[in-house]
């Protein structure tokens, strides 16, 4: 077969039937197939690689409503959950509906559930901290289907990220610690290598922790974990344990900020008077005790971004920057 995309009057001509009996086979009716027929009809869809065209069947077929597949690592994350929040309520007030496939950054998961929206028809794909992007681009280019992709991602596409420069985001935090604190040993906790993190957003860890390195230098220490509470805790504990404390730590992620302040207390080191916490993230934390200061995302801006451009439309591309947002575990708020 050429690149040619196989088309229903392929399977017809190959199975040596009209078209029209090939769509009551697809659609199992509504008029009846003989079995030895359809067996013909499924060899030739098989030998050929045909695949029905859902999303133009789709747009052929008249209704308010248009559907977009939308990925995210890991719901239970507040980060994700935010953006995904967002995007349904902007999807829907564009008449979109929104299907989602929570991937665990497994890069199967994401290829399976992209597949899946593809089977049943979506106008368009937003995905959010890929973990197989090479693959999936080549699915929805296959498919013709339009692909944002949103936060991060891990493999290569031909397309811009709809997302913050987290090595900056890294550098504003390091550089609030020095700049208004004095801070010049600093820590930075997470973990971005293979062998650190198998399923997780080592991407924007590694990121940011080049962005702290760029104003911190060869003094700033590094606790390496997985991206779990439980590993912050234990790796952060053992830390405090052998080595000399730091005067701050940059916590690599959200999910590990209060386990990081956790480690620090029962280590006896109160905050902020010995031990300084900038983190990322957590725009809806203001009643935590104490509040984290953070690095912040503007995650309605870059929902509202990522789906107009899912959605062909027009608007100005201005550079979409990240925040620090002053909380109690910086010192700012007892000086």
């Amino acid at each position: 077969m050429s690149g040619k995309r196989p088309t229903l009057a392929d399977v017809a001509s190959r199975a040596g039937t009209s078209t029209a009996v090939v769509s009551y086979v697809l659609n199992n009716g509504p008029r009846p197939v003989s079995e030895s027929l359809r067996a013909k009809v499924v060899d030739a869809i098989d030998a050929l690689g045909y695949r029905p065209d859902l999303r133009a069947r789709a747009l052929r077929r008249p209704r308010r409503w248009r559907q977009i597949g939308l990925l995210v690592p890991d719901l239970g994350l507040p980060l994700f959950g935010e953006f995904v929040g967002r995007i349904e309520v902007e999807a829907r007030a564009r008449d979109h509906l929104t299907m989602i496939g929570n991937t665990g950054y497994d890069p199967e998961r994401e290829l399976e559930f992209a597949t899946a929206f593809a089977e049943v028809g979506i106008d368009g794909l937003v995905v959010i901290g890929a973990a197989n992007a090479s693959e999936t681009a080549e699915l929805c280019r296959r498919e013709r289907i339009p692909v944002v992709w949103l936060h991060n991602i891990r493999g290569d596409v031909a397309a811009d990220i709809v997302g913050v420069d987290h090595a900056h985001a890294g550098a504003l935090a390091a550089r609030h610690l020095l700049d208004e604190h004095a801070c010049r040993d600093t820590v930075f906790v997470g973990g971005f290598t293979e062998s650190d993190v198998r399923h997780g957003d080592r991407e924007t860890v590694e990121q940011r922790y080049r962005g702290v390195a760029s104003v911190v230098g060869a003094k700033l220490r590094h606790i390496r974990t997985d991206l779990t509470p439980a590993g912050a805790y234990a790796e952060v504990s053992a830390f405090l344990r052998s080595e000399r404390p730091p005067r701050a730590i940059v916590v690599g992620t959200y999910g590990q900020s209060a386990a990081t302040i956790r480690a620090i207390t029962d280590a006896g080191l109160p905050i902020p008077d010995r031990v300084r916490v900038v983190g990322f993230d957590g725009g809806t934390d203001d009643y935590g005790q104490p509040r984290l200061t953070a690095v912040q995302q503007p995650v309605a801006a870059l929902a509202c971004r990522a789906l107009g451009q899912l959605l062909g439309e027009s608007g100005v591309d201005e550079e979409i920057t990240t925040s620090l947002r002053i909380g109690d575990t910086c010192g700012c708020s007892v000086r």
